[in-house]
């Protein structure tokens, strides 16, 4: 059995502890995942998970898990500012790295933890849980066989309400250190990552934000967002909603629009791909669905419903047919599995790697770096 270790028991957490321990259910594994361990700053709530996911022990202390010689895997959730750290001691103890997304607060935090992982030779998977989707498994496979034609255009957006209430507390999404880019690199980099997935590799960008919520009630720490905070407020030092646009290596034009703070939206992340002879779009409040048009009827072609279906991705894995959902905490066991078959198969995990999040992390760059200087900027 495979000795996993967790640092990080928020929501988060819960997620992976849940994927580790469904794990054994859909896939029939040589070596299943032992939980050894777990850590959070909170006691109880590292206490909690012993209880509640059989972990061996409950530890205020993170090193403690890293260093344990029983834990052979590690999952990082801990909070952005916190990644750096924690991924490069996981990779220099010779431990896999599951870590979330982003992979610390710049590109320089995923550069270190990239570097170690690669200097140790260990196995990493990276939290871009959307790209495990079994739908849109189906969509890379529609684009790459050609099915809209060559690719012209295409929109992503993840608009969301999570920090649209004024009076939400000032939690540690918002602070530079914590929180780095905020809306950037919490929601805009899964749909970075998803145009690297399907259309292509980012050339060029040009991007603008803004803060539309600049000050919140300071809460306790360790409160969340949708905590409700008193009469003293401070700085909210971050994005809450970026607008981007570029062409990649092929030319195709593409938008990325995030929010945290649409008002009358949740969850709201999806896309639409144009090609030259029809369209592929997603939602993700329809996990199982895609619309499609394709053919050659140019004008008044119509689209249809096309539903995820054994073949498409881990479909099988969780429903026998089409038509059948599949949910959030699938695409974790998605992400489960492929990260413990790069740890028995000393393999690159079929899921998404540390030089994703790497690539992504230098796409945010120059979204930034285009806000700042008020124009486009193309990646090296």
């Amino acid at each position: 059995m495979t000795g996993v270790g967790l640092v990080g028991a928020g929501w988060m957490g819960h997620l992976h502890a849940r994927a580790y321990s469904r794990l054994p259910h859909h896939v029939a594994l040589a070596d299943r995942p032992r939980l050894v361990a777990v850590a959070d700053a909170v006691a109880a709530a590292a206490d909690d998970f012993v209880a509640r996911y059989g972990f061996g022990r409950a530890t205020t202390d993170w090193r403690s898990v890293v260093d344990d010689p029983a834990v052979e895997a590690v999952s990082v959730a801990a909070p952005n500012g916190l990644h750096r750290e924690i991924g490069v001691a996981v990779a220099q103890a010779g431990k896999h790295l599951w870590i979330e997304k982003p992979v610390g607060l710049t590109s320089a935090d995923t550069a270190a933890v990239a570097q170690a992982v690669h200097a140790a030779g260990v196995t990493s998977t990276i939290g871009f849980n959307y790209r495990m989707v079994p739908a849109i498994a189906r969509a890379r496979r529609l684009l790459a066989e050609g099915a809209i034609g060559r690719l012209t255009h295409a929109r992503f957006r993840l608009l969301t309400d999570f920090a649209a209430h004024p009076d939400g507390g000032l939690s540690w999404r918002f602070t530079r250190a914590q929180g780095g880019s905020g809306v950037l690199n919490d929601l805009a980099v899964h749909g970075v990552d998803l145009i690297r997935f399907l259309v292509g590799e980012p050339r060029t960008v040009v991007a603008d934000g803004e803060r539309f919520i600049p000050r919140r009630p300071v809460v306790a720490a360790g409160a969340s967002q949708y905590s409700r905070g008193g009469d003293v407020y401070g700085d909210v030092e971050n994005l809450d909603y970026v607008s981007v646009l570029g062409r990649t290596a092929d030319d195709v034009l593409v938008q990325l629009e995030a929010s945290r703070v649409a008002v009358g939206d949740q969850n709201d992340y999806g896309f639409e791909i144009h090609g030259t002879q029809g369209l592929v779009s997603f939602d993700f409040r329809r996990p199982g669905e895609l619309l499609v048009s394709s053919g050659d009827g140019y004008v008044d072609q119509a689209s249809s419903v096309v539903a995820a279906a054994p073949g498409d991705g881990d479909f099988a894995l969780f429903q026998p047919g089409a038509g059948n959902p599949t949910s959030l905490d699938d695409l974790k066991v998605s992400e489960a599995n492929a990260f413990l078959r790069g740890v028995a198969g000393g393999e690159v995990a079929p899921g998404a790697t540390i030089d994703d999040a790497l690539a992504a992390a230098r796409v945010l760059d120059a979204v930034a770096q285009s806000m700042d200087k008020r124009g486009w900027v193309d990646l090296a």
